[in-house]
C-alpha cells in the first residue's frame, strides 16, 4: 500500500477509534486505513503525547487526526506526529461540534479557507508524511458549489495530498454535532463534480455509506471512501474489505476467528493493566444478525466491567452466540 492510498478508510470518531479499537479493526482488514481521533494542536504540544500519540506498528496504516488553526502549531503537530511513525497526517476541516468552534477550528474553517491553506502549507513544510484535509461540503448558508471549490484550491495550491469529503454540509447553529451527522442532506454528486473537476487530487467521500457495496459503486466516481459509524457499529463489514475492494484474501473468515485472532492482542492489554470493557466495547456489534448477539452483548456490559474481567469473560460472551445466521429481516443492529 503506497501511502497516499485513500481507497478505504475508517473514519476518525471522537470516543471510538482509540487505540483498541484500531487494532480490534486491524485484524479484520489489512488493507483499510485507520485513523486516531481527532487530537488538539494544544494536547500534542503540551500533553502527554505517549498516551495521546502512542499506538502500535501493527496498526499500519495509521493516520493521525489533528485540529487547529494557528499554522505554526500544526507545523509542530506534523512534525511531531511523522517522528511518532503516523504514515500521514489529516487536519480536521469537518467536525462542528461548538469546542472546536470556540477554538476556530474543525468545520467553521471551511469559511477561511485561505487560512486552511496557510496551515497545510506550513504543515507540509514541517514533515514529509502526506499532508490531508477532512472537510464538508460547507457549513450554514455557504453555497456548496462556492464553498467546497474554495477550500479545494487552496489545499491543493499548499500542497495536499488528498481531501476527503463528507457529503453534507455543517450547520454550526441550531444542530448538534449529532444531529449534523444525518439531518443535513447528503450530496454525493458535489464530491464527484469536484473529483470531475480535479482529477489529479486524491478524493475519498465520507457520509452515509453503510456496505462495501455501496463503497464499491462510490469508488466509481471518486478515489476512495471513509465509512465512520457503520464500520463502528458493524464491525464484522470490515472483513469483506480486502477481498471486495483491494481483491486479497481477507485476514480472518468470520467473526469468530477474529476473536481468537485477536485474543492475543487483548492478553497483551489486559497484562499491561487495561480493564478489558476499554477493548471489548468496540467489539459490541460484531456478531450482529446472529442469533445470541444479544446475549453476547449483554454478557460483556455485565461480566466484562469488573477489574477481574478477562479474556475468558470474552469467550464465554462468545460462546452464547450461534454460528448459524439469522434469516434475513430479523437482524439487530447495533446502535453506534
Amino acid at each position: 500500500m503506497t501511502p497516499l492510498d485513500l481507497r478505504f478508510s475508517v473514519a476518525p470518531m471522537m470516543d471510538w477509534t482509540d487505540r483498541y479499537c484500531r487494532s480490534f479493526h486491524r485484524i479484520l482488514s489489512r488493507r483499510a486505513r485507520l485513523y486516531t481521533e481527532m487530537v488538539t494542536t494544544g494536547a500534542i504540544l503540551h500533553g502527554l503525547r505517549e498516551k495521546l500519540l502512542g499506538f502500535s506498528p501493527a496498526e499500519h496504516p495509521v493516520t493521525l487526526q489533528v485540529g487547529g488553526s494557528d499554522p505554526a502549531e500544526l507545523a509542530q503537530a506534523a512534525r511531531i506526529g511523522q517522528d511518532f511513525g503516523y504514515d500521514a497526517v489529516d487536519l480536521n476541516v469537518g467536525c462542528p461540534s461548538d469546542r472546536v468552534q470556540d477554538g476556530r477550528f474543525g468545520a467553521c474553517l471551511m469559511r477561511e479557507p485561505s487560512l486552511v491553506g496557510e496551515c497545510v502549507a506550513a504543515m507540509k513544510a514541517a514533515a514529509s508524511v502526506p499532508i490531508t484535509v477532512k472537510c464538508r461540503i460547507g457549513v450554514d448558508e455557504q453555497d456548496p458549489e462556492e464553498a467546497l471549490d474554495a477550500l479545494a484550491a487552496s489545499v491543493v495550491a499548499a500542497g495536499v495530498d488528498g481531501l476527503t469529503v463528507h457529503a453534507r454540509k455543517a450547520w454550526l447553529k441550531g444542530l448538534s454535532p449529532k444531529e449534523n451527522r444525518d439531518v443535513p442532506p447528503l450530496d454525493y454528486g458535489r464530491v464527484a463534480r469536484l473529483k470531475r473537476s480535479r482529477p489529479d487530487l486524491a478524493i475519498a467521500i465520507n457520509g452515509g455509506i453503510a456496505t462495501i457495496a455501496q463503497a464499491r459503486a462510490q469508488l466509481e466516481a471518486v478515489d476512495g471512501v471513509m465509512l465512520g459509524r457503520a464500520a463502528y457499529g458493524d464491525p464484522a463489514l470490515l472483513i469483506a474489505v480486502d477481498p471486495e475492494l483491494f481483491g486479497e484474501p481477507a485476514p480472518v473468515s468470520d467473526p469468530f476467528a477474529a476473536v481468537e485472532a485477536f485474543a492475543p492482542i487483548v492478553a497483551a492489554y489486559l497484562e499491561e493493566g487495561v480493564r478489558l470493557h476499554a477493548i471489548t466495547r468496540h467489539m459490541m456489534g460484531l456478531f450482529n444478525g446472529r442469533p445470541g448477539a444479544r446475549a453476547y452483548r449483554r454478557h460483556l456490559s455485565t461480566a466484562g466491567v469488573g477489574a477481574e474481567a478477562g479474556l475468558s469473560t470474552l469467550r464465554d460472551a462468545v460462546a452464547l452466540v450461534s454460528r448459524e445466521m439469522s434469516e434475513p429481516g430479523n437482524q439487530t443492529i447495533l446502535a453506534a
